[in-house]
């Protein structure tokens, strides 16, 4: 999995390409934790246009960002989710708590 990122008004954009499963996730929440920590971002958006698959340690990976901004009032959003991927994401009730959003720019201009 490669990771790209871009700070845009006080938000971290995390632009994901390739597999987020059981083989990249504590890498991907390695990464994102310590760019979240060191610039103390607490607005997340996590551009999934690239993720060609997702199984449930990916889910882990967004609930457990989720969970760590959340405790400091920060939201996390997902955008850009093909159809395969989003299917986990509903699978798992995620929806019910993360906003999905088109694109980037909608999430930018939304949380």
């Amino acid at each position: 999995m490669h990771l790209n990122f871009e700070n845009r008004e006080d938000k971290l954009i995390v632009y994901m390409a390739g597999e987020l499963d059981h083989h990249s996730a504590e890498e991907v929440r390695n990464i994102i934790d310590d760019r979240l920590e060191r610039d103390s971002y607490n607005k997340l958006i996590m551009d999934f246009d690239d993720v060609t698959f997702m199984d449930s340690s990916g889910i882990g990976v967004v609930i457990g960002r989720y969970k760590k901004l959340h405790m400091k009032n920060g939201k996390v959003c997902v955008t850009n989710i093909k159809s395969s991927v989003k299917r986990v994401f509903e699978l798992s009730g995620m929806f019910k708590i993360i906003m999905l959003y088109d694109d980037v720019e909608q999430a930018v201009n939304n949380i």
